[in-house]
């Protein structure tokens, strides 16, 4: 079962692989055409359809139907369709065309519904929309629903006789509000989905143009001591990922250093110049004021510094991202938290030593692992996605900390574990591809960071 959300995104990586949405867009029209004359062979059939992709399946499905027997009802001006593929088919058109108006029913046998599709948000649903919905299921008149019966979720739906329905089933969908469900494939590649690729940026968060600092990502980090560069990358990669607020907890013997050379992040000292026992009840207390916990860059592995964060994951209630010295200190633990671990091969080999593979640790350990790779592979247990973003180039110091710090500021701006592993691991990948066009061979971390944001806005635009 997989979201709207989840369409679009596979929509896109389908694209991506070569498969354009217009070939998935001829597919579903010919689903629908081959439904619509076995079942209805003499049937005057009226498709009501709306400007978007869901329009554009029921303008694709009505140019393979005799165009005597086919109306096509626009809920919305032919100028305001915002879909290019189905402008396009919407100019082939052959059959009658009108605005949308009831008394359309009296001339049809069986009613298309290609009115908004995946498009709906959650809410109250508004005209012209509103009233086909209301109108179509007070017809009598049986119901054909493409892909998702429109408004489902919302306040008022349609209610179909029958919902022809593309890839998988979407949420929410059952017997009683989509009648017979049909699941059609409409040729989208296995890659598609066991790949991240660019349409998976169209999870990123996009901050309402009301919200406030804060609203859009609370960052804590708990990085450095021994190490001065591993804070300063992730902590900056977060920001250019978005992150609203990132606040660096760091021994105070690096913190003077890290501010002069990075005004912009906000410091907290802490006491000595290694993370101790000492800090843990003032960052398990700090730890409640933010969205996302970082812990581990740049920490070293001082034995009280291993108590210390053991002592800290066991007790955090914060969401949590563990990457680098820190995955020393949590062999063998079970997490409570939800949590993302970010190991290289070398550091998974010691969180591995006895269960046997990604997807085995993952589970015993109730967290989502990133393992960093050539390919990179994302789990959790359940669900297993990969990485192939990135470049050769992307082996100097600092480009881990990048990719941790890019995955906890996803997560804090609300993405559910698997998600912000995957888009981190892509944003950062294809970061480092922008990157190596100018840098080849010599790209730094900060190269990467510097291109985060570059990739989100050829992604998002």
């Amino acid at each position: 079962m997989i979201s709207g959300l989840d369409s679009r995104v596979i929509d896109a990586n389908s694209e991506a692989l070569g498969i354009p949405v217009s070939t998935l867009m001829d597919n579903a029209g010919k689903i629908v055409a081959s439904f619509l004359q076995e079942h209805y062979p003499d049937g005057r059939i009226l498709f009501v359809c709306g400007p978007g992709n869901n329009g554009g399946d029921g303008f694709a499905s009505a140019l393979l139907m005799d165009p005597d027997k086919v109306t096509v009802a626009m809920l919305r001006k032919s100028s305001q369709i915002h879909s290019e593929i189905a402008k396009q088919r919407y100019s082939k058109l052959a059959c009658r065309v009108e605005e949308y108006s009831p008394e359309l029913f009296s001339d049809a046998d069986v009613i298309v519904d290609c009115a908004l599709g995946t498009g709906i948000r959650k809410g109250k649903v508004k005209d012209p929309y509103r009233s086909f919905i209301l109108e179509a299921n007070a017809s009598g008149l049986p119901i054909v629903s493409v892909d998702v019966p429109s408004g489902l979720g919302s306040d008022v739906t349609i209610i179909p006789q029958t919902t022809i329905t593309f890839h998988d089933v979407k949420v929410g969908m059952n017997d009683d509000n989509c009648g017979n469900i049909l699941v059609a494939d409409v040729g989208i590649p296995v890659d598609a989905m066991k790949y991240i690729g660019p349409g998976d940026v169209l999870r990123y968060p996009v901050p309402d143009e009301n919200s406030h600092k804060g609203e859009n990502g609370r960052l804590m980090i708990i990085a450095g001591g021994p190490y001065f560069g591993a804070p300063v990358m992730c902590s900056m990669a977060a920001l250019r990922s978005g992150a609203d607020i990132v606040r660096l907890f760091t021994p105070s013997n690096v913190a003077q250093s890290i501010a002069t050379y990075c005004p912009v992040l906000m410091i907290t000292p802490l006491p000595g110049d290694h993370l101790t026992t000492d800090s843990v009840d003032m960052l398990l207390e700090e730890s409640m004021k933010y969205d996302t916990v970082l812990i581990g860059p740049g920490i070293g592995k001082d034995p009280d510094t291993m108590l210390a964060v053991k002592e800290f994951v066991r007790k955090c209630k914060t969401p949590m991202v563990i990457d680098a010295d820190a995955l020393s200190a949590i062999i063998g633990m079970e997490i409570f938290t939800p949590t993302i671990i970010t190991p290289h091969k070398g550091e998974f080999r010691k969180l591995d030593s006895k269960y046997g593979g990604p997807e085995p640790l993952a589970q015993l350990m109730n967290v989502t692992l990133l393992l960093k790779g050539h390919v990179d592979t994302i789990t959790d247990g359940n669900a297993t996605r990969y990485n192939r973003a990135g470049t050769a180039a992307m082996t100097a110091a600092g480009t881990g900390d990048v990719l941790s710090g890019s995955v906890a500021a996803l997560l804090s701006k609300g993405l559910t574990t698997m998600e912000a592993a995957s888009l981190g691991a892509f944003l950062t990948g294809m970061a480092g591809e922008y990157a190596f066009k100018d840098k080849s061979y010599g790209l730094i971390a900060t190269d990467v960071i510097e291109e985060i944001p570059h990739v989100l806005r050829d992604n998002l635009e």
